[in-house]
Protein backbone atom coordinates (compact mmCIF):
# COMPACT_ATOMS: atom_id res chain seq x y z
CA UNK A 1 0.00 0.00 0.00
CA UNK A 2 1.31 3.42 -0.96
CA UNK A 3 0.32 6.86 0.29
CA UNK A 4 -0.52 8.04 -3.23
CA UNK A 5 -3.02 5.19 -3.66
CA UNK A 6 -4.50 5.88 -0.22
CA UNK A 7 -4.98 9.57 -1.10
CA UNK A 8 -6.79 8.63 -4.32
CA UNK A 9 -9.09 6.30 -2.36
CA UNK A 10 -9.61 9.05 0.23
CA UNK A 11 -10.68 11.43 -2.54
CA UNK A 12 -13.21 8.88 -3.80
CA UNK A 13 -15.04 9.17 -0.48
CA UNK A 14 -16.07 12.62 -1.76
CA UNK A 15 -16.99 11.49 -5.27
CA UNK A 16 -19.26 14.48 -5.93
CA UNK A 17 -16.63 17.04 -4.97
CA UNK A 18 -13.59 18.24 -6.86
CA UNK A 19 -10.72 17.96 -4.38
CA UNK A 20 -7.46 19.51 -5.50
CA UNK A 21 -4.24 20.05 -3.65
CA UNK A 22 -4.83 17.06 -1.37
CA UNK A 23 -1.67 15.40 -0.07
CA UNK A 24 -0.40 13.54 2.97
CA UNK A 25 -0.04 16.77 4.95
CA UNK A 26 -3.65 17.80 4.39
CA UNK A 27 -5.61 18.33 7.62
CA UNK A 28 -8.64 16.41 6.40
CA UNK A 29 -11.01 17.61 9.14
CA UNK A 30 -10.48 21.17 7.90
CA UNK A 31 -11.78 20.35 4.42
CA UNK A 32 -15.09 22.08 3.63
CA UNK A 33 -16.54 18.73 2.57
CA UNK A 34 -15.64 16.89 5.81
CA UNK A 35 -18.59 15.74 7.95
CA UNK A 36 -19.67 12.89 10.19
CA UNK A 37 -21.04 11.19 7.08
CA UNK A 38 -17.57 11.50 5.51
CA UNK A 39 -16.12 9.74 8.54
CA UNK A 40 -18.54 6.84 8.08
CA UNK A 41 -17.71 6.69 4.38
CA UNK A 42 -14.00 6.68 5.23
CA UNK A 43 -14.48 3.79 7.66
CA UNK A 44 -16.32 1.85 4.93
CA UNK A 45 -13.66 2.67 2.30
CA UNK A 46 -10.83 1.48 4.54
CA UNK A 47 -12.69 -1.74 5.33
CA UNK A 48 -13.51 -2.41 1.68
CA UNK A 49 -10.16 -1.47 0.13
CA UNK A 50 -7.73 -2.54 2.85
CA UNK A 51 -9.67 -5.10 4.90
CA UNK A 52 -8.92 -3.06 8.03
CA UNK A 53 -11.39 -1.87 10.65
CA UNK A 54 -10.98 1.64 11.99
CA UNK A 55 -13.25 3.48 14.38
CA UNK A 56 -14.50 7.00 14.81
CA UNK A 57 -12.09 7.27 17.73
CA UNK A 58 -9.21 6.35 15.41
CA UNK A 59 -10.27 9.12 13.04
CA UNK A 60 -10.54 11.65 15.87
CA UNK A 61 -6.93 10.90 16.87
CA UNK A 62 -5.63 11.51 13.33
CA UNK A 63 -4.93 14.99 12.03
CA UNK A 64 -3.62 14.50 8.50
CA UNK A 65 -4.26 12.06 5.69
CA UNK A 66 -0.79 10.66 6.32
CA UNK A 67 -1.83 9.98 9.94
CA UNK A 68 -4.79 7.97 8.62
CA UNK A 69 -2.51 6.14 6.21
CA UNK A 70 -0.11 5.22 9.03
CA UNK A 71 -3.04 4.04 11.15
CA UNK A 72 -4.33 1.77 8.39
CA UNK A 73 -0.84 0.42 7.76
CA UNK A 74 -0.30 -0.34 11.45
CA UNK A 75 -3.61 -2.20 11.70
CA UNK A 76 -2.97 -4.08 8.46
CA UNK A 77 0.33 -5.39 9.81
CA UNK A 78 -1.24 -6.75 13.00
Amino acid sequence: MELKEFIENFKEVFDDEELTGINGDTFFKELDVWSSLSALSLIAMVDENYDVSITGNDIRKADTIEDLFALVQSKKNV
